[in-house]
């Protein structure tokens, strides 16, 4: 039989996304199940039972009033509140948009 973590890696896939929050662009790793239910990004963030969603490999820039991005800071893991998202969308695995 496989070990755990083998299964998890199995049944899960690492989808590279963008989020922007009023104050922050953030691009980082978020692992979605790999086929089913909350597959998709959208069905994710739309569901209700989850307030927040954890990102690894992050790459943040904070946005000023005028929504330019200040400089990219490296984080791990970052958590990010649901109903703090204002635009999300999936990214090239190439890297990071850093504007």
């Amino acid at each position: 039989m496989a070990a755990p973590d083998t299964l998890a890696a199995m049944n899960s896939r690492p989808l590279r996304i963008l989020v922007e929050t009023p104050r922050y662009r953030i691009v980082g790793t978020l692992v979605l199940p790999r086929d089913g239910y909350r597959s998709r990004l959208s069905d994710f963030l739309n569901s209700s039972d989850r307030d927040f969603i954890s990102l690894t490999e992050v790459t943040m820039q904070a946005l000023d009033n005028e929504g330019r991005v200040g400089e990219a800071v490296e984080h791990d893991f970052v958590t990010v509140s649901r109903q703090h998202i204002v635009l999300a969308t999936t990214v090239d695995s190439g890297g990071p948009p850093v504007v």
